[in-house]
């Protein structure tokens, strides 16, 4: 089955960053959107950010300001960028890749704590 590949994920402080990645294989083409979700324990998975074909971004009401989505021209790398790290962003994070379905990592944790 093909899955997007997440990393970057870790232990980090309260205040601090991370950088997660997420790779395409090369045999998924005419990738149209990418995204970030995260599911925390016991909750839903909710969006954290997404970034369409022309570059327009939106971000969940709880990481704006501090997650920055970026992705490179070929569609096959996304990042997201996370600063000013809160115990509430801990959580599984996956990316997903839109085209005529949608395709998912099997997640990479990051967890902030003191």
């Amino acid at each position: 089955q093909v899955q997007l590949e997440e990393s970057g994920g870790g232990l980090v402080q309260p205040g601090g960053s991370l950088r997660l990645s997420c790779r395409v294989p090369q045999n998924i083409l005419n990738i149209y959107a990418m995204g970030w979700y995260r599911q925390a324990p016991g909750k839903q998975r909710e969006m954290v950010a997404t970034i369409r074909d022309g570059g327009s971004t939106t971000y969940g009401d709880s990481v704006k300001g501090r997650f920055t989505i970026s992705r490179d021209k070929a569609w096959k790398m996304a990042y997201l960028q996370m600063n000013d790290l809160k115990p509430e962003d801990t959580a599984v994070y996956y990316c997903n890749a839109h085209r005529a379905r949608v395709y998912w990592g099997q997640g990479t944790q990051v967890t902030v704590s003191a």
